[in-house]
């Protein structure tokens, strides 16, 4: 009986809901039993039969009555008693559609019949376990294991008995019931087309999920209905913009649009001034056409003329030179110093140059750093200036004769081979040729003072050719 009742609770504890739907069936039963007496009763195990009827109030509790008839044999003596039982359950069911648990509990009466020691009557408590083994919906065959306890038996010279009983019967089932429905949506699994539902998806008549939107989410499940033909969704059925356009994956035909940039019903980024830099991101919309632009959206200016580049075709125009709206001065300047021709008094300034209002070489700055005549040279240790020294000197010439208020002193150098007293002459007479030229390019010889140096103050060392080479020059130094 222990080992009954803690198998009981086991079966119990492991039960959730049955399989099987019979809820509302009541079950018809004869059976046969095979009883083993408590020991103390000195009866010889018997066959007997029955019939039980069972009634499903759920798909897991179930109530049955049962009654039993036994002839008995008593291991000594010549008496022939019989017995006749009946009983009230509860019964616990679980399963499936072919095998259906039981485990049931309830009270017996045993009824002995015949003369003494065998006529009293007997109030027991029993516990089964069972299993009902279907031969289609509606029969079945019942195998059962049951224990009757009685705690205070009639037999004389006895407290309380035990008995054990086995059965083997046929059960018939009658009544509406539940028909089986394996996947819970409605549609018994006689006509259920579509097996194994997703448990709350919302079926058709044939037991089939039903997606109204064609998103692949069943109506039950979807938590976005109506989403748009072709838009790809989540497990919910919720349409996903992966870049947050406003337009759903699926349609977005422009993938990854950058954040924050508009776009138009096919998820492509807008571009209204056609710059390359989407709407929405470009902070310099309406730009013109052919302009270049930075991330923002904003047009390129490298030389600052008001306009961008791209447009602009005249690039690199000198600060403050008047343009026209391609980007070219206005007025003629053949050597691109920024000063037109008309008022240029120095034509033909070399690119990059400095040059004043006047289109000059600006020889000195505010303060008056000595100026290096780079270029300038001479025939080795001789005072005749080499060819390449004059489109220097001229440049210089034209600045001085433009900037009639500056005073020179014209300063030559030699590097520091040979003696002092040669090096010194040899400076002064290339200062002075140096003085004498520009006097022919028009500077008035008062403005001018040419002096020799010789190899003081040297720019570089005297110990290699390089640094020998940039001590031998002349400079300008612009006097008071």
């Amino acid at each position: 009986m222990r080992t009954l009742a803690i198998l009981g609770l086991a079966l119990t504890t492991a039960v959730g809901t049955a399989g099987a739907q019979r809820a509302h069936q009541f079950e018809l039963s004869a059976f046969g039993s095979f009883t083993h007496y408590d020991k103390t009763f000195g009866l010889e195990s018997r066959v007997g039969g029955g019939a039980r009827l069972g009634y499903f109030f759920t798909d897991v509790v179930g109530a049955e009555l049962d009654a039993g008839y036994q002839d008995l044999r008593p291991s000594t003596g010549t008496a022939s008693p019989s017995l006749t039982l009946g009983g009230a359950s509860l019964s616990l069911n679980f399963g499936n559609a072919r095998h259906l648990f039981y485990i049931l509990g309830g009270y017996s009466r045993l009824d002995f019949e015949s003369g003494a020691p065998y006529r009293f009557t007997d109030a027991a408590v029993h516990g089964a376990i069972g299993e009902r083994l279907f031969l289609g919906d509606h029969a079945a065959l019942r195998v059962e294991v049951r224990g009757l306890y009685a705690p205070n038996s009639g037999f004389p010279g006895t407290d309380w008995a035990g008995h054990l009983v086995g059965s083997l019967g046929l059960s018939i089932f009658t009544g509406a019931g539940t028909l089986a429905d394996e996947d819970h949506d409605g549609v018994p699994d006689k006509r259920d087309v579509c097996a194994n539902t997703p448990l709350g998806a919302t079926v058709d008549v044939h037991g089939c999920p039903i997606d109204s939107d064609h998103d692949g989410v069943y109506d039950g499940i979807d938590q976005c209905p109506g989403t748009p033909v072709g838009a790809r969704v989540d497990a919910k059925g919720c349409p996903m913009d992966s870049d947050h356009d406003g337009v759903y994956d699926g349609l977005d035909q422009c993938s990854n649009t950058p954040v924050g940039a508009h776009v138009d019903a096919k998820g492509c980024p807008t571009d209204a001034d056609g710059d390359g830099v989407p709407d929405g991101i470009d902070q310099c919309p309406n730009t013109p056409t052919g302009a270049i632009v930075d991330a923002a959206g904003c047009p390129l200016d490298s030389d600052k003329d008001g306009v961008p580049d791209g447009i602009d075709k005249c690039p690199n125009t000198p600060p403050g030179t008047e343009v026209d709206s391609t980007g070219c001065p206005r007025f003629k300047d053949s050597d691109g110093d920024g000063v037109p021709d008309d008022r240029d008094k120095c034509p033909g300034t070399p690119p990059g140059s400095r040059v004043d209002a006047n289109g000059c070489v600006i020889l000195f700055t505010p303060e008056r750093t000595p100026v290096i005549l780079r270029g300038v040279t001479f025939e080795p240790g001789r005072a005749v200036l080499q060819l390449e020294s004059f489109t220097v000197l001229n440049i210089v010439a034209q600045s001085l004769v433009a900037n009639p208020a500056i005073r020179i002193e014209i300063a030559g150098y030699t590097d520091g081979t040979g003696s002092a007293a040669t090096n010194l002459r040899l400076s002064q007479a290339r200062a002075e040729v140096v003085r004498a030229y520009l006097v022919s390019k028009g500077v008035t010889p008062t403005r001018m003072v040419a002096r020799g140096y010789g190899a003081s103050n040297p720019i570089a060392v005297n110990t290699t050719v390089e640094g020998r080479a940039q001590n031998r020059r002349v400079e300008l130094h612009q006097l008071p």
